[in-house]
């Protein structure tokens, strides 16, 4: 009876195990999903701002201050991984400093197309080279919204992700 009792015992115990190794799968896989999900977004998340007047004392006027949702407070400090592409400005000189965009050169924010939240400053850690193609970039997200000569966002610490083949 004994035996009996240790091998249901054991067999429950074996099923029971199996089933959170396949739950532990499945919930691996799901936040795979979501980390993939969340990377698609990131352009969408940085949209959910608004703007409130303020006075400041260097322009003598008052200007457009960034008011940031909670989502977005949320990516402060963290890496993120974000596709666009590089403009060109003026300025920036380097390969390691430039200006990300949601949108390709032809219809960015400083061509009218596109609102502020669609581009940010990158400060890059090896060089990336100019190319009119969308890239991937992983950096940590800073937000700005005190200093009206900077982007309202930049990445730093950026690398460049190889796309991989399929």
């Amino acid at each position: 009876m004994r035996v009996a009792y240790f091998l249901m015992s054991f067999v429950f115990l074996f099923g029971f195990s199996q089933n959170l190794l396949a739950q532990s799968d499945t919930n691996e896989a799901i936040e795979e999903i979501l980390v993939e999900k969340k990377k698609e977004n990131i352009w969408k998340t940085l949209a959910k701002i608004t703007y409130k007047k303020e006075y400041n004392e260097i322009m003598g006027f008052k200007v457009d201050v960034p008011v940031f949702s909670q989502d977005v407070m949320d990516l402060e400090g963290q890496v993120i991984e974000v596709k666009g592409y590089i403009i060109p400005v003026e300025g920036y000189k380097s390969h390691h400093e430039f200006i990300f965009s949601a949108f390709p050169y032809n219809m960015c924010f400083f061509c009218g197309g596109a609102g502020p939240e669609t581009v940010m400053e990158v400060e890059a850690i090896d060089p990336v080279k100019f190319t009119s193609k969308a890239i991937r970039l992983r950096g940590k997200m800073k937000l700005n919204s005190d200093d009206i000569n900077n982007l309202m966002f930049k990445i730093v610490d950026a690398q460049m992700i190889k796309e991989k083949k399929k």
